[in-house]
């Protein structure tokens, strides 16, 4: 259990010119934030929110990134409503400590901001953080959005096979609940208290255990690393087992795509999407299908008169249900996507009925953006 009372003092040890100077640097990096944002015609705010021990250490790493608005340490993932300090670092209340980042997506992506995280502590560690023990410590990916939670188990999951860690990450990526900020004293800790902050770093032992771990070549390489979804190259993708499917999927895509499962007709996402782009495997990225041969079939599924390529998807013959059909699969993941039926529209005469839930979609703005911008001729 770790000496609470000796940080307390630690922190608690603040003048009020140190209080004037936390509202000086806060105005300062707001102001500086949005004259950035004013460059844009229009800016959406993101949140992310990561938790890797003691926050007082979490902060510096982001706020330092281009794109970044504003860092908050605070309190997550328990079940008191408004908890202080001293009862987080008791351990009753089930919070971690973490930090809530503010970030332009249009600067920094999420997953940029993920490979600075998984840096910043020891993801195999489950009983709290470097000398902070408890489960107050904990680390965790607390996803705001499927997206989100995507990325984040994708990260998770090539970090497990990288080969940097020996022991299993155990890092939580729960769904974000309530984020309570914490005490004011605590924010930006490292620069108001920075004799205090460097003597706690090193005596907790976070900064060599980060320089043995990771090496200078593996750092450039992750600086390197851009956002894109699952990989659609034949010669990188690797299908996850199923244990990480079912966490990576929502039930219903996990029941459409191994499962060979049916969304409800009129009641799913693409349906009536009629927005220019194409759309991939939800599992493995692989483009299948583009907006331009897309139509209204009336039957209440994303309808198509064509795949994007000729060899995108794979046919086979289905008995189910007492008939015969072709149902049609990603060719790469092996994903359930629907059926094939010769009722469709020139010039092919087919109609490629599929499940809303295998897919996801890229807006035609957003190819280059996700690695797809060889497909923006189909939209010239």
């Amino acid at each position: 259990m770790k000496v609470v009372v000796v940080k307390s003092l630690m922190a608690l040890g603040l003048s009020s010119v140190v209080i004037l100077a936390v509202f000086a640097s806060t105005s300062s990096k707001v102001d500086s934030s949005e004259a950035k944002a004013d460059s844009h015609e229009v800016v959406m705010w993101q949140l992310a929110t990561f938790a890797g021990g003691c926050f007082w250490c979490m902060e510096p790493p982001f706020e330092k990134l281009d794109g970044v608005k504003d860092v908050v340490s605070g309190y997550i993932g328990g079940h008191k409503n408004n908890p202080s300090y001293a009862e987080v670092s008791s351990g009753t209340t089930g919070h971690t400590e973490a930090v809530q980042i503010t970030y332009n997506p249009n600067v920094i992506t999420y997953q940029q901001l993920l490979d600075v995280y998984w840096r910043q502590f020891d993801p195999t560690d489950a009983g709290g953080s470097f000398v902070d023990r408890g489960s107050q410590y904990r680390s965790g990916i607390y996803y705001h959005n499927e997206k989100q939670k995507r990325l984040a188990l994708m990260s998770k999951d090539e970090l497990a096979k990288s080969g940097v860690f020996s022991k299993p990450i155990v890092t939580e990526i729960p769904a974000a609940s309530e984020f309570y900020r914490a005490e004011d004293y605590h924010q930006d800790y490292y620069k108001h208290n920075p004799i205090r902050y460097k003597f706690y770093r090193y005596r907790s032992g976070r900064d060599q255990f980060l320089a043995k771990t990771w090496s200078k070549e593996q750092e450039n390489m992750s600086h390197q690393r851009a956002e894109k979804p699952m990989s659609h190259d034949v010669s990188e993708f690797k299908k996850p087992s199923d244990d990480v499917l079912k966490q990576r999927l929502t039930p219903l895509q996990y029941k459409v795509t191994q499962k060979d499962g049916t969304e409800r007709a009129f009641s799913n996402e693409y349906w009536d999407n009629k927005k220019p782009g194409i759309y991939v495997d939800i599992v493995s990225g692989e483009p299948l299908f583009s907006s331009t041969d897309k139509f209204d079939s009336g039957t209440g599924w994303p309808s198509f008169t064509k795949p994007i390529h000729s060899d995108a998807v794979i046919e086979h013959q289905d008995r189910t249900l007492f008939m015969m059909r072709t149902e049609v699969r990603s060719k790469l993941a092996d994903s359930h996507l629907g059926h094939v039926f010769s009722d469709g529209p020139a010039p092919t005469g087919l109609r490629y009925c599929i499940n809303s839930a295998a897919l996801r979609f890229i807006p035609v703005e957003d190819l280059e953006k996700e690695n797809y911008d060889q497909y923006a001729q189909l939209f010239e």
